[in-house]
């Protein structure tokens, strides 16, 4: 890619990001700076061009970059090269995340870093409660399937170290999850486990797609990739309620070195606030990340159909859940 066509690429990038994202008040970087990482952007292309396979390079095609993503229309110009981490085992036709997503997805970072945090204690819990849905598809005694529809609303507190059971309340019945989550896995982090992830994007994402690429990569029954994977977890750690700020933070970054990552303007959650939405599509399902468009915080997540399949409709909302309150509190059962 020539300076020329990386420069009309960029163009385009800002006044997409410009329709979808409202102006952000965050100043913008020293033209030298940028000049810089323009340079370095062009110097790494050509190095990862000569180094990879045989197989050609990935030109840009209309709103994609090569492995770039840069947007300034809503705010601090963002800039994105995907070596290290950043280049995956994606399909040569799975572009790199788009410039608007990586721009909304640094606002989000920015957000969380900034968000107000008391010293939390061992023997503490973390509270989140959410409101939603989830589809579910099962066989009746005729032999016919039958899509039904379940309720994931719910409160969760979630012992801070790990030492005491998990307790739910759904429908306004409590109970505790079996066993105690102990030191806490991607899967089932507890807030001392979150905190120890690191804090650098690319050995954050790094550690996620190893565990994704242990469970859902060649070899495995998989059908979601380790990529997909990645961006599914990512997503349940940010909402999950125990996340610290600057993990938070970093766990956004890392969603932009993802490939295939990209933005809808317009997205509601299951509690009905209307926002704009990181997403990546897999398998016909189009994963949502719903962000209020002037704080750019986490409203929810939800999963739309783009194909017809046994779960419905092109448009169908499959599963969608809402944050409506987190915090840490001194006993199971409190709220912040």
């Amino acid at each position: 890619m020539s300076l020329e066509q990386w420069e009309q690429w960029e163009q385009s990038e800002r006044e997409r990001v410009s329709r979808v994202l409202p102006a952000a008040p965050y100043p913008e970087p020293a033209p030298g700076r940028v000049e810089a990482r323009r340079e370095h952007f062009l110097n790494e292309a050509d190095r990862q061009t000569r180094s990879r396979s045989p197989r050609p390079a990935l030109r840009p095609r209309g709103r994609w970059g090569l492995v770039v993503g840069t947007a300034v229309a809503a705010g601090a110009t963002v800039v994105v090269l995907s070596v290290g981490s950043g280049f995956s085992d994606a399909p040569p036709d799975v572009p790199p995340a788009s410039a608007a997503s990586v721009q909304l997805l640094e606002r989000a970072a920015l957000a969380a870093a900034t968000t107000p945090q008391t010293k939390v204690r061992g023997e503490q819990y973390t509270y989140v409660k959410t409101v939603g849905h989830t589809s579910v598809l099962s066989e009746t005694d005729s032999g016919v399937m039958e899509l039904s529809r379940e309720d994931e609303g719910m409160e969760q507190w979630t012992s801070v170290d790990g030492s005491e059971q998990t307790l739910q309340r759904r429908g306004g019945i409590d109970h505790l999850v079996p066993g105690t989550p102990g030191r806490g896995n991607l899967n089932s982090p507890t807030h001392s486990f979150l905190a120890a992830l690191p804090v650098d994007p690319d050995a954050l994402l790094k550690r996620i797609r190893d565990d994704a690429e242990a469970n859902h990569g060649a070899g495995s029954d998989s059908t979601m990739g380790p990529d997909q994977e990645a961006f599914v977890t990512i997503g349940d750690l940010l909402r999950n309620g125990a996340t610290p700020p600057e993990i938070a933070a970093a766990l956004y970054r890392a969603a932009a070195l993802i490939p295939g990552v990209d933005v809808v303007s317009h997205a509601v959650d299951a509690a009905g606030r209307h926002g704009v939405a990181v997403t990546r599509t897999h398998d016909g399902e189009r994963t949502e990340w719903i962000f209020d468009k002037s704080t750019a915080r986490l409203l929810g997540e939800r999963t739309v159909l783009v194909e017809d399949t046994a779960w419905g409709k092109v448009g169908t909302v499959v599963t969608s859940v809402a944050l409506i309150d987190s915090g840490t509190v001194d006993e199971a059962g409190q709220t912040p």
